[in-house]
C-alpha cells in the first residue's frame, strides 16, 4: 500500500493573561532573576486563571489551527491531545475540546509522553492520515503546570508555565510533509521527573507535609545531563532517517526547557542561533505545549517558507524523547 504524504496544514498557539515574573518569584521563594536567567535563560511565564482549565488553553489554539488550515471543526476525523496535566483523569481533555469545538465526526484520545508528547502526537495523527483511515487531525498540546508545581520549591517553581499548541494535519503535496520520526524511551529513568500522587500507586496525599507530595518533582542534575545527550542524537538520527544533514535544517525548533540545552544541540548541530527558535525567555517550559507553541510563532512570524527543512525534537518525563523531520508545505 503506497502511504500518501502528510504534513501540517495550519498551527495555532494560546498562552493565559497572566504573567509571572522572576521579579514575582524572588518575593516567593529564596531566588534571583540573575540566577534563574544565567542557569535557565527564563524570564517570565504564563499563568492559566483559576477558572481555566487545560482543555480551555487547548480550544483557543485550536480554533486558530483550524482557521489558519481552512477547514471547519466538522471536518475533524481524530483529536489528539498531549498532556499531563488534563481537566481530570477521565474523560479524556480531548472529548471535551471536542465537545466545545463541535467536531462531532471526530474520535478523541489524550496521549501522555510528557514534553516530548507533541511529537509522539504527531507521529500518531500521521500514520492514521497516510494509510488513508482519515484525512484531518488535530493535535494539541496544552498545560496547565501552574497546578502541579510547589511554589515553595525553588529548584522547580522557576522553570514551569501554562501554554497550549495545535497543529492540523493532513494530506499534502508529494515530496512535502513529514519525513521522518525518531521517537524513544528509557523507563529505568521514571524516577528521575515525575507526580507521585495521583494514580493507583498513591492515590492522594493525606496533607501537604507527607513525603509524597500532588507536584512536580525532578532530579535536574540528572534530567539535565540525559537532556544534553539526546537532543542532538535525536535529531541527528531523525535526519539521517529522512535522508539528510545537520547542512539541510533551515529552521530548528527545540523543546524550550533550559538554555543552555538548547545551545548544547546547537552545538552538536552545528547550527547558528538564528536557525533557531527560542521562546523560552517568554513562556518557560510548558511541557507538551513547548514544541506546538514554539512552531506556532515561528509561522506568525513568517520564518517559514515553502520548501524548508525544519526539524521538531523534544524530550521529557519517562524518560522520553522525540524527533521529526518535515519538507515545510
Amino acid at each position: 500500500m503506497k502511504l500518501r504524504p502528510v504534513g501540517i496544514i495550519g498551527t495555532g498557539k494560546y498562552v493565559p493573561e497572566r504573567i509571572l515574573s522572576n521579579a514575582d518569584l524572588e518575593k516567593m521563594v529564596d531566588t534571583t532573576d540573575e540566577w534563574i536567567v544565567t542557569r535557565t535563560g527564563m524570564k517570565e511565564r504564563r499563568i492559566a486563571a483559576d477558572d481555566q482549565m487545560t482543555s480551555d488553553l487547548a480550544y483557543e489554539a485550536s480554533v486558530q489551527a483550524l482557521t489558519a488550515a481552512g477547514i471547519t471543526a466538522e471536518q475533524l476525523d481524530l483529536i489528539i491531545v498531549t498532556t499531563v496535566t488534563p481537566d481530570m483523569p477521565f474523560p479524556s481533555t480531548a472529548c471535551i475540546v471536542q465537545e466545545r469545538l463541535g467536531a462531532k465526526h471526530a474520535a478523541a484520545f489524550d496521549l501522555s509522553a510528557a514534553c516530548a508528547g507533541f511529537i509522539y502526537g504527531l507521529a500518531t495523527a500521521s500514520n492514521y492520515i497516510a494509510t488513508g483511515m482519515y484525512k484531518y487531525v488535530l493535535v494539541i498540546g496544552a498545560e496547565t503546570l501552574s497546578r502541579i508545581t510547589d511554589y515553595t520549591d525553588r529548584n522547580t517553581c522557576i522553570l514551569f508555565g501554562d501554554g497550549a499548541g495545535a497543529a492540523v494535519l493532513g494530506p499534502v503535496e508529494e515530496g512535502y510533509g513529514i519525513q521522518s520520526f525518531e521517537l524513544g524511551a528509557d523507563g529505568t529513568g521514571a524516577e528521575l521527573l515525575k507526580i507521585e500522587v495521583g494514580g493507583s500507586r498513591c492515590l492522594t496525599a493525606v496533607d501537604s507535609s507527607e513525603e509524597k507530595r500532588p507536584f512536580i518533582y525532578m532530579n535536574g542534575r540528572e534530567v539535565f545531563k540525559f537532556a544534553v545527550r539526546i537532543m542532538g542524537s535525536a535529531a541527528e538520527q531523525a535526519l539521517a532517517k529522512a535522508g539528510k544533514s545537520k547542512e539541510d535544517i533551515d529552521l530548528f525548533i527545540p523543546h524550550q526547557a533550559n538554555m543552555r540545552i538548547i545551545q548544547s544541540a546547537l552545538e552538536r548541530l552545528k547550527l547558528p542561533e538564528e536557525k533557531c527558535v527560542i521562546n523560552l525567555p517568554n513562556y518557560a517550559n510548558t511541557s507538551a505545549a513547548s514544541i506546538p507553541l514554539a512552531l506556532a510563532e515561528a509561522v506568525e512570524q513568517g520564518r517559514l517558507k515553502r520548501g524548508d527543512t525544519v526539524v521538531l525534537v523534544g524530550f521529557g518525563g519517562g524518560l522520553t524523547w522525540g524527533s521529526t523531520v518535515l519538507t515545510w508545505s
